[in-house]
């Protein structure tokens, strides 16, 4: 075995039936039913268009690790990507050289990627912002890549302390990207739409008689705020 450059295939995606139903969930919910312990930092951001309710990512996690300006491996994960995968890439956050573009971003959707993350920096905005196939990426750089290696797919993979296992559910809106992990999809689904039906009820109450805020006082008061 060849650490630091091989390609591991065989692994287990997610169910599609919870990638489209925590798809429909905000990730800020998600990531609130997480612990809110699981998020991908506020660097790395949508790069598209969000129009009339599209725009949102969800999909399962097809890993790439790379050195920093290098995209020979992210090149051969969009060969062998399976439809409903996402392409998420770990390469150290550097933002000197753009990782993908329009031409791979193309050649990925045409085998069934549903979107891109990278911790690094991306080019052709043009083609990118004005799309919304969703690309979450930390910059921009007109630089292009190097094809050289060494890189891994399929490999467990962290994005600014977010830590992404091959065939994890990614879901990704204007808040940023958060990764369920696949053993936990489930669970994490049953609280997040309890939480999205208690929501409401607060937005309802808001548009009614009102929130009740006695909970402020009550836990200002056991934190031993004075004054309250």
């Amino acid at each position: 075995m060849a650490l630091g450059f091989r390609v591991v295939t065989g692994f287990t995606r997610s169910d599609k039936a919870l990638v489209d139903a925590l798809g429909a969930i905000p990730t800020a919910i998600i990531s609130d039913n997480l612990g809110r312990m699981v998020a991908a930092g506020p660097t790395v951001r949508p790069m598209h268009s969000f129009q009339g309710g599209t725009g949102r990512l969800a999909g399962t996690a097809l890993t790439v690790k790379t050195r920093p300006g290098d995209n020979l491996m992210i090149h051969k994960a969009a060969d062998m990507a399976e439809p409903g995968d996402v392409i998420v890439v770990e390469a150290g956050g550097d933002l000197t050289n753009a990782l993908i573009g329009e031409l791979i971003v193309s050649h990925a959707r045409s085998r069934g990627v549903v979107g891109f993350v990278v911790d690094g920096a991306v080019r052709d905005m043009d083609v990118i912002a004005a799309d919304t196939f969703p690309i979450f990426g930390a910059g921009v750089s007109h630089r292009g890549p190097y094809k050289d290696g060494p890189g891994e797919i399929g490999v467990p993979i962290a994005l600014d302390g977010m830590v992404i296992e091959p065939g994890d559910i990614i879901v990704g809106d204007q808040d940023g990207v958060v990764s369920i992990p696949r053993t936990a999809a489930k669970e994490t689904l049953a609280l997040s739409e309890a939480q999205v039906e208690k929501e409401a009820k607060i937005q309802a109450a808001i548009a009614g008689d009102g929130w009740d805020r006695a909970w402020v006082d009550e836990l200002l008061r056991t934190r031993g705020c004075e004054g309250v």
